[in-house]
This record gives C-alpha cells, structure tokens and sequence, in this order.
C-alpha cells in the first residue's frame, strides 16, 4: 500500500503546478505604477493604463489584493447624484448658527496659531541661530552636543509646519469678519 503512495505524489504535484500556473494565467500580468510624492506605487492589471503610466510588469513573487477603500466609498462629482446630496434625515443648520460656528473655529485656530507663535520665538531663541550653549556633559561629548542641535533644528521645522498649516486652515474659513457696526445703533 505504501509504494501506491509513493506514485501518487508525483501525480498531486503535477495537478498542483498546474492549478497554480492556471491561478497565474487567470491573473493576467500584473504592472506596477510609480506614485508621486503623496501616494505609493500602484499595482494595476489594466495593460491599458499601464502602457499610459509607464508602469512595469510585475514578475514573479505573490501579490495581495486589497480594495481600495477610498475609491469605494468617495461621493461622485455630479452634484446632481443622490450620493452627493445629504441625507434627507440630516437636520439643516440656518446661516446665524453656521456664522456662530465658523467663528468659534476662527477663535480656536486664532489661539492655536498664537501658541504656535510664541513657542517658534522660544525655539529660535534657544536655538540661537544653530549655536546654542551647551549644556553639563556636552562640553565633553561633542557627539550629544550634535544631537541636540538636530533636535532642535526638527522641533522648529515641525512647529513651522504646524504655523503653516494653521494659516492655511485660517484661509479656508476666509476673511475675518470685521467689527459689527450694524448692531451698534446707528
């Protein structure tokens, strides 16, 4: 009975190569888009697109396919879609209570972007224009010294970033709204 075994294997091999290279053909061939500098390579099966994109032919090794979750649940631009309009249980807020919101985001990225400020003034200063004064052991260990420095030199570009971005959010929110002269009396 055991030598039956033995013939068999070579027989079970064969019918596995062949549903794999079955898998691979029923695949098709595989590219690999490059991104950009705000996305990753895209892979695609689509000769025609990959042809467009200068994408590569993938060879070998095994590929996972993930959906893309954005593509699947992102509204279309046709305004006039259902999947663009809100729902018709969504409760429709009147211009006074918008304004009144809008405003109390002004004023909480205001106070952000103040504190942001004033710690970017505290960084620069203690970091003395990539000279600041050492510290205990640092006059012994140059190497700590170094790290320091660089450390620093990150901790301003991150707050910077944050100021930046702060602003940009600012100007989405548009102008500030100038002073209410309308309910003054006049």
């Amino acid at each position: 009975m055991k030598p039956s075994r033995l013939l068999m294997l070579p027989a079970v091999a064969t019918l596995a190569f062949a549903l794999a290279a079955f898998a691979m053909q029923a695949q098709g061939r595989v590219w690999r888009c490059p991104g950009n500098k705000y996305t990753n390579d895209t892979y695609t099966n689509n000769t025609a697109r990959a042809q467009r994109q200068g994408c590569r032919a993938v060879e070998g090794g095994n590929l996972s396919v993930v959906q893309d979750i954005h593509s699947a649940t992102m509204p279309s631009a046709d305004p006039s879609s259902s999947a663009a309009r809100a729902p018709a249980a969504s409760p429709r807020i009147d211009s006074a209570e918008q304004r009144t919101r809008d405003d109390d985001a002004r004023a909480i990225l205001e106070s952000e972007l103040h504190k942001a400020q004033t710690r970017q003034s505290q960084l620069l200063q203690a970091y003395n224009g990539g000279q600041p004064e050492k510290q205990g052991s640092e006059a012994k260990n140059y190497q700590k010294y170094l790290d320091r420095v660089s450390g620093m030199k990150a901790q301003i570009d991150r707050n910077q970033s944050d100021i930046d971005s702060i602003r940009r959010e600012l100007s989405r929110l548009g102008p500030a709204p100038a002073a209410d002269s309308a309910g003054s009396g006049r």
